[in-house]
């Protein structure tokens, strides 16, 4: 996945939009923000319309307290009611969507004191800190729950099929194909 510019700062216009599927038939409208053409095969960056949530549990005491992403099906099948109400009282309405969850509705302007600096890795490596916006918490079950939502959008990486249908890069194909494109995008911007 990339980060871009928020979709109302992109000197770009959307080329038009896509809607990926995933496995359990859920949908996910995107922009489509970029195409490329290599090697008789199409690849798009795409935007989605709607901007990703994440859902934390927070576990432990004090300034041993850590945030654990929600990646649980059933456990999110038990907290969206609850999310999706406390999210309503902002106008923003919590979506299940394929490959992540969203919201639709104006975002609350950006407080420095909301944000969450999340570090991980992946692969023995540590990956660049994400910042993530605070925009509600609530208790189930005298658990308490956070939703953020990225200060980076998230965007995913796709080929279109013969058919139009985007098919997102597994991340092995995407490592093949990856110094293919940066050497194709490195050559427009010249």
């Amino acid at each position: 996945m990339f980060s871009s510019e928020p979709p109302e700062e992109n000197e770009y216009s959307h080329a038009g939009s896509v809607t990926l599927t995933d496995e359990a038939g859920r949908t996910l409208d995107c922009y489509i923000e970029r195409s490329l053409c290599v090697e008789d095969q199409e690849y798009v960056l795409l935007l989605p319309v709607d901007s990703a949530v994440e859902i934390f549990a927070w576990q432990g005491d004090g300034e041993e307290e850590e945030a654990i992403p929600v990646e649980d099906e059933a456990t999110v099948d038990q907290i969206f009611t609850t999310a999706e109400a406390v999210l309503a009282e902002q106008n923003l309405l919590l979506k299940r969507t394929a490959y992540a969850l969203t919201v639709a509705g104006e975002l609350p302007t950006v407080d420095d004191t909301e944000l969450f600096t999340l570090e991980t890795e992946e692969d023995g490596t540590d990956l660049e800190p994400e910042q993530l916006q605070l925009l509600a918490s609530f208790y189930y079950e005298e658990q308490e729950y956070a939703i953020y939502t990225p200060l980076e959008p998230l965007l995913f990486f796709a080929r279109l099929t013969s058919t139009g249908k985007p098919e997102l890069l597994s991340p092995e194909e995407f490592r093949k194909v990856q110094p293919l494109l940066e050497e194709q995008l490195f050559d427009e911007l010249e």
